[in-house]
């Protein structure tokens, strides 16, 4: 029987049991032919039962053979061309026939009609099914656009606003009693893997009574609001005046001179070394201009013994009341100071660092401030707000007194996923904060939890009808950010070999209505482009939206660790006050106690609320669902080449290895990234290509060390004056400070470093585009 032929060729064929690709094609093809001639003759039924009785299916010469997915129509040689070949390879099958030749073959014919019709209703089927499927595979940007509708029109200012008010209930003395609370809300909006993060970290606390400020003429004692040292009101052991601190400040007592020095800056410093030694003195500090850890690091180097920080009336927005509150700061650059670089988990050594400053740091109100300087009431003026300055020739000798204590405790962060559809290994994350310290940071971290909870609900509601993102978008809800962003740092840095390689951009909502003037969006410069089109695409308030202009300065918040230490992109959008002073602000470092309604009045409707979400929707959902990620690599070139304008430093180098990084992101933009955004020309290796290599984009820009307080990758502006790179402008104050120019050497070569680095970055990517082309050719 042919059954016992194909296995007599198969055994004939050699030596080894096992069958390369070519013979088992050859061999399928020979059963093909023949179980096919079997079934046009008669008593095949009889064949199949005995041969069923008579031959197992296991073989002891050869791997059973999957016989299933060969088909006719897909075999190199197909049934008739095996005829064509070899007319004489089924003789001996034609002489076993029945005698009845004129049945016989009008019976295979019938059989060769019926085939043939069949398989040209297959083509045609197939050919026009593949028409029809094919935009469904490659959707046209008007769906994605369409569902994005959707989803954002669910977004609504009245359902932020209860959940607000919801937030405000819960208890505040433990952060993980609060994002217990908030895991349990998201788990309702449906939201897959929602998980606790919790950590043991090193705080600062402040301690059983309030510090305090003493002149030493008059021997009056005040409180870092300006109230005087009184019993009563020690007893009280009121909130405000309790949190009115430095965490990881120096502690004791110190005595010495006040010594004003403005905003502390490099000329404020060297005029003041002019005339006076400032070692072991205090230092009376403004807010502003620059970071405050920069700012202290300059003392701390001068030789100061400590500080007091106030914000100066002039400086604050004039819708905020703020001279008569003392705030809390932070000076930590960033997660648990007893793990520093490595996450708080059991077994890591931990080192013991309760300050981390030489400094007594202490933050007061301006109402303190004018006491100390003595400043009359007549000498206010009415008209314009004078500066405050103490007198040149008024000495004064203050005695300050901290006493805050470092304690472990528990903070918590609550981590959701909803898991990506065709790339669930690449991460969009979407940060707020919850739970302030205590009354301190207002009910800003409401505010915040708020926006991504009404974010949640409205992405769940279209993923239970069976929508999904291309990429995994991962919410997070971080603690401990009052204290250094330590929340943050911890998680990221427990997985920071898995985020460097699948985050594709973080979107930060930390403290998302500052003020309810002007919408302030900040992003890193590959998104600036996509924040630009959000905005106007999708912008509530008209009348607000087209004067505001994209930037990259730094983001406060907890963003600072995936753009300082993983290179990701990152964007924010936030209402803000305009500012009464052409200084740039670094007032969000202060975080002052805010009434539980000042929230409310910036924004009564919540309107301003539904529009953050809605922005910040909108960037997310075309991150985490455009098949080619929406980056402008163009523009970190043209970044690149705008800070090196002006002649602050010799930049011609810088200029020219700048040049060629421009040349090569154009031809990067114009040869990759535009057939990658044409459906008709877009193939998913090189898709996926692309993407891996504009995910990384930034990473180039990350510098070995920065001073405190500025970031480390150089993309980043230190605010809107100013557009050199950080680091050249910090290294030629340093410059001035120290008569030396071995900083300045060393800045210059980090950033050619840099961009050199980002410029071979992009050509690797145009020559591995360019092999894969020539091996598909």
């Amino acid at each position: 029987m042919a059954y016992h032929k194909v296995h007599a060729d198969q055994r004939a064929q050699g030596h080894s049991p096992y069958l390369d690709s070519d013979d088992l094609q050859a061999t399928a093809l020979d059963l093909e032919w023949d179980m096919e001639k079997e079934l046009e003759e008669p008593g095949f039924d009889h064949f199949r039962l005995d041969s069923a009785a008579q031959h197992p299916l296991g073989n002891s010469q050869s791997p059973d053979l999957d016989l299933e997915p060969i088909q006719p129509s897909t075999s190199p040689k197909g049934r008739f061309q095996r005829l064509q070949e070899d007319p004489d390879y089924i003789s001996h099958y034609m002489r076993q026939a029945p005698k009845s030749n004129h049945c016989n073959f009008c019976q295979m014919f019938k059989v060769l009609c019926t085939v043939l019709i069949v398989f040209i209703l297959g083509i045609l089927i197939g050919y026009y099914g593949h028409k029809k499927c094919l935009p469904s595979s490659t959707p046209p940007e008007p769906n994605n656009l369409h569902v994005y509708q959707e989803i954002l029109k669910e977004i609504k200012a009245e359902n932020i606003q209860q959940t607000y008010r919801d937030l405000l209930q819960f208890p505040r003395e433990d952060d993980t009693d609060v994002a217990v609370k908030i895991l349990a809300r998201w788990t309702s909006h449906g939201l897959e893997d929602v998980q606790l993060a919790n950590y043991s970290v090193l705080l600062d606390l402040p301690g059983s009574s309030s510090n305090t400020v003493t002149l030493k003429k008059s021997s009056e004692c005040f409180y870092p609001s300006g109230q005087q040292c009184k019993r009563e009101t020690k007893e009280l052991r009121s909130q405000d005046l309790l949190y009115s601190y430095a965490a990881y400040s120096a502690k004791g007592t110190l005595e010495a001179e006040l010594v004003d020095v403005q905003y502390g800056t490099v000329e404020d410093l060297v005029r003041i070394q002019a005339i006076t030694d400032v070692t072991k003195k205090i230092a009376l500090l403004k807010l502003g201009q620059s970071p405050l850890l920069y700012k202290l690091s300059l003392l701390e180097d001068a030789g100061f013994g400590g500080a007091l920080l106030y914000v100066d009336p002039c400086d604050s927005p004039a819708t905020a009341e703020l001279a008569e509150k003392a705030f809390m700061v932070a000076l930590n650059g960033g997660g648990d100071p007893s793990t520093p670089g490595s996450p708080s988990s059991d077994g890591i050594y931990r080192r013991n660092r309760s300050n981390l400053t030489t400094l007594l740091v202490q933050p007061v109100s301006a109402v303190l401030v004018k006491k100390l300087i003595s400043l009359p009431e007549d000498s206010i003026r009415k008209d314009r707000c004078v500066p405050l300055e103490l007198p040149a020739t008024d000495k004064k000798i203050i005695s300050l007194n901290i006493q805050s204590v470092t304690t472990y405790k528990t903070i918590s962060n609550v981590i959701g996923y909803l898991k990506g559809a065709v790339f669930p290994d690449r991460y969009v994350i979407i940060g707020s904060h919850h739970n302030g310290l205590n009354s301190y940071g207002g009910q800003e971290w409401a505010s915040s939890t708020a926006v991504i909870t009404a974010l949640i609900e409205a992405v769940m509601l279209k993923a239970k009808r069976g929508w999904r993102p291309d990429r995994t978008m991962v919410f997070c809800s971080w603690g401990g950010t009052s204290f250094g962003n330590i929340g943050s740092y911890e998680w990221a840095e427990g997985l920071k070999r898995v985020l460097q390689r699948n985050v594709v951009a973080y979107i930060s909502l930390h403290n998302p209505v500052r003020g309810n003037s002007t919408l302030q969006p900040i992003a890193s410069p590959s998104l600036q482009q996509l924040a630009a089109e959000s905005q106007s695409f999708n912008c509530m308030e008209k009348t607000k939206c087209p004067g505001s202009n994209v930037s990259s300065v730094q983001i406060q918040g907890d963003s600072d660790y995936f753009i300082n230490h993983l290179g990701v992109p990152a964007m924010q959008f936030s209402y803000e006050d305009v500012k009464t002073s052409e200084n740039p602000s670094f007032l969000h470092e202060a975080l002052f106690p805010v009434h539980p309604t000042k929230t409310e009045e910036l924004d009564p409707s919540f309107r301003l609320h539904e529009t953050i979400a809605k922005l910040t929707g909108q960037v997310t959902l075309r991150i985490a669902s455009e098949p080619v990620l929406p980056f402008n690599a163009l523009d970190i070139a043209l970044e690149v080449q705008n800070r090196l304008k002006g002649d602050h430093v010799d930049a011609q180098q810088l200029l020219a290895v700048a040049s060629r990084l421009r040349d090569t992101a154009e031809l990067f933009q114009s040869d990759e990234m535009r057939p990658a955004n044409d459906p008709k020309e877009r193939a998913p290796i090189r898709v996926r290509m692309l993407n891996d290599v504009l995910q990384s984009l930034e990473k180039s820009f990350i510098v070995r060390q920065a001073p405190p307080g500025l970031y480390r990758n150089i993309l980043y502006r230190l605010d809107e004056r100013t557009s050199q790179f950080s680091v050249l402008l910090e290294a030629l104050e340093h410059c001035k400070l120290h008569q030396s120019n071995e900083t300045i050497q060393a800045a210059l070569s980090e950033v050619l470093n840099s961009i050199n680095s980002a410029q071979v970055y992009f050509k690797a990517g145009l020559d591995v585009f360019e092999t894969a082309l020539a091996g598909k050719k």
